[in-house]
């Protein structure tokens, strides 16, 4: 059951361990995202972040083979 020791808890959890990003989005492209990422079987806080490691994965392999 979910009560205020366990919030708490959540919540020193989330401070010790997780950073939090706010995006600022036009109106209605959160739901649309979201609804996106639900279709892929993913959260869309997932989803970001598959997506920036994967971006970011590629950048780094191409600045390898450009050297």
């Amino acid at each position: 059951m979910y009560n205020e020791k366990a919030k708490i808890s959540t919540m020193k959890y989330m401070k010790e361990n997780r950073d939090k990003l706010t995006l600022n989005l036009p109106k209605g492209d959160k739901e649309r995202y979201r609804k996106f990422a639900e279709s892929q079987g993913k959260t869309l806080t997932s989803l970001i972040c598959e997506l920036l490691e994967k971006e970011i994965l590629e950048k780094t392999e191409n600045d390898v083979k450009a050297k």
